[in-house]
């Protein structure tokens, strides 16, 4: 018989005509399906079943610990020695351990308050309570805000201290470590951690403290985190399914049958010499929290998870801030297994058990697998099936096991079992980040150490329709709206959908046109909360005078320090005549309102550059009302009265 070769496929020159060249690539393609696509897709569907099957088995055994956790197991304050802290007849207050409290901060405008307060308002003898804020904003009018209201608590009677660093190396593990080294810590036995939305409870210091006096190895007692806007919008619901399970399930099963599990990096309180035993803080990751937490485990110290005690927070509202918010926990944590994965097998602190626990069900199942197994499985591999129909899914892998998973997740959140569905569909979406950024920390590449703050909203939103506002004008970012690789997978989807509706037999085209939607509206960016580029110039626009006051001040004194301003000042009366420029400012409502805003936004974006005083008096020929502001934000009119 004649030899076939592959050349004779493929002819020597293709014609112009739509269906001469759909035949021939359908004929390729019928080249290299089976030989090729079909092995290859059948090898990729026996690696997703394998990875649904121990994301099951992992779901079943917590699901199954938590239980007998539940209906058998003691309460902490009965498995461990816990008795209230009282004040000693002859030692006063100092039968209190003293203890830190150490609230990180990066621009924080909208929250910064909120922790401050609620930290200072915790009740413990104040002569053994130090609040360090540590500052690393660059915004010097936000530093400037949150330097004051340290400094109106102090004057209270609250031993506060405001800290800041040249450089924010290290980001929050740099901060938080730069904080123990401070002299007045050094007597300090315990430190508290709260992020600048977390708002403590006043008793939160004497439920938790206790454990750690009577229990010497104890190193970490965790708080469960609430939620203030889980009820803003579907997204905030979502996240809120996701950690309520993380709590209610993943803490509580570590703490209770190896006391261990990775310290969530606020709402906690640490044992300082478990700290330092561990090793200190260190940068080498975007999860300094876990990275602690795994090494101080490996030391031998133990934690407690108290679900009963409980911190609130608030939740990513924008889906901006979400998507890097994952991406750092998803990240850091693959890039953590891949730094440590041998140090924890050759540990010889630690039981067999507990290392095994570490590496396979914290790390590799929870932290890797379960990433890559939900993207690759729903979003690549079962539709790719469907164009392919050689390779077959079994039902139990694609619909049963499935289902069971989704139902142990829900179990956190019983009021959202509703939204259960969506909840699904929108982890699909998720999970296409999260295994990029799981595949970036194990690789280590360019984004390995990407630290992005996630932005908080506070009740901006609920002050916002109490400011008054000009008429909206649309505004489209394309960059922050358009997610060119959700619409991508939107696109296949459809395309898979819909040749399963016309040649499938399974139906499947129902999920996948839901996912579709899904894909579609995260791709245009309507998840979350939308925040109109205006708001941080309404907000502004409603600043009381009395800031306005202070800001001014803070900008003459510190530009009379570099020697630019002053001699503007000089030229227009000297010095003498800045406490009248002060004393006579005055903005009217009407004067900071709508039509100023429209003249004046370019200017404003200023506040947000911490060399614009310098940049915009470097020229001595430069207007001092135009100065005034730029550095305000108000139309010159209003302030032209008040130089010479």
């Amino acid at each position: 018989m004649a030899e076939v070769s592959v050349k004779s496929f493929i002819p020597e020159s293709f014609p112009g005509s739509t269906s001469d060249i759909a035949g021939t690539i359908g004929l390729l393609w019928e080249l290299i399906k089976a030989p090729l696509v079909v092995p290859l897709l059948r090898i990729s569907v026996y690696i997703c079943l394998a990875m649904s099957i121990m994301v099951f088995i992992e779901r079943l055994y917590m699901g199954v610990v938590i239980i007998l956790v539940k209906l058998f197991m003691k309460k902490p304050e009965k498995r461990y020695k816990w008795e209230p802290m009282r004040e000693d007849v002859e030692l006063g207050n100092a039968a209190f351990p003293l203890v830190l409290v150490q609230i990180p901060m990066f621009n924080e405008k909208e929250v910064y308050k909120i922790s401050i307060g609620a930290a200072s308002n915790l009740s413990w003898p104040a002569d053994r309570l130090i609040i360090q804020v540590l500052d690393d904003s660059t915004d010097l009018v936000i530093k400037d805000m949150i330097e004051k209201e340290c400094i109106r608590w102090a004057n209270k009677g609250i031993n506060i201290r405001y800290q800041i660093r040249e450089t924010r190396g290290g980001y929050k593990a740099g901060a938080l470590k730069e904080g123990l080294k401070r002299d007045y810590v050094k007597d300090c036995e315990y430190v508290v951690i709260f992020d600048a939305d977390f708002r403590p409870e006043p008793d939160f210091l004497h439920r938790a403290i206790p454990f750690l006096v009577h229990n010497p190895n104890i190193a970490l007692v965790q708080s469960r985190w609430r939620f203030v806007n889980s009820n803003e919008c579907l997204l905030t619901r979502m996240q809120e399914m996701s950690l309520d399970y993380h709590f209610t399930v993943e803490q509580e099963v570590g703490s209770s049958t190896h006391a261990f599990f990775g310290f969530n990096g606020t709402g906690g309180i640490w044992r300082i010499a478990a700290i330092n035993e561990a090793g200190g803080w260190k940068d080498r990751t975007t999860v300094e929290d876990m990275d602690l937490a795994v090494r101080a485990g490996l030391k031998g110290w133990k934690f407690l998870y108290l679900g009963d005690l409980q911190v609130k927070s608030e939740l990513p509202s924008t889906f901006k801030a979400f998507r890097f918010q994952q991406h750092r926990w998803s990240c850091g944590p693959a890039n953590l297994f891949r730094k440590m994965v041998m140090e924890i097998a050759k540990n010889k602190k630690v039981s067999l058990w507990k290392k095994f626990y570490v590496i396979y069900s914290f790390f590799f199942v929870r932290k890797i697998i379960a990433h890559m197994f939900t993207f690759f499985f729903y979003c690549v591999v079962l539709p790719l099936t469907i164009l392919v129909p050689e390779v077959d899914v079994p039902k139990w892998g694609a619909i049963y096991i499935p289902c069971i998973i989704t139902a142990l997740n829900s179990v956190g959140t019983p009021r959202s079992f509703h939204l259960l569905f969506y909840w699904v569909l929108f982890e699909n979406v998720m999970s296409f980040h999260r295994t990029k950024a799981t595949i970036i920390g194990l690789l280590e590449a360019k984004r390995v150490n990407e630290w992005v703050v996630t932005e908080k909203l506070g009740d901006a939103l609920k002050n916002k329709s109490n400011a008054k506002s000009a008429p909206k004008k649309f505004k489209f970012n394309f960059g922050d709206r358009i997610l060119i690789h959700e619409l991508g997978f939107a696109v296949f989807l459809f395309i898979c959908g819909c040749y399963d509706f016309l040649y499938g037999k399974n139906c499947y085209f129902i999920y996948l046109f839901l996912q579709v939607i899904t894909f579609t509206i995260a791709g245009f960016g309507y998840v979350g909360t939308i925040v109109s580029i205006r708001r941080r110039t309404n907000h502004l626009s409603s600043i009381d005078k009395g800031f306005l006051e202070n800001l001014l001040q803070n900008a003459l004194e510190n530009s009379r320090k570099s020697n630019c301003l002053g001699a503007i000042l000089e030229d227009n009366g000297g010095d003498d005549n800045d406490d009248e420029l002060i004393s006579g400012l005055e903005l009217s409502e009407e004067e900071s309102s709508d039509d100023s805003m429209q003249g004046t936004q370019n200017e404003l974006e200023v506040l947000d550059n911490e060399t614009v005083v310098a940049e915009k008096v470097s020229s001595r020929q430069m207007d001092t009302s135009a100065l005034a502001c730029s550095i305000l934000g108000a139309p010159a009119s209003s302030l032209d009265k008040f130089f010479g």
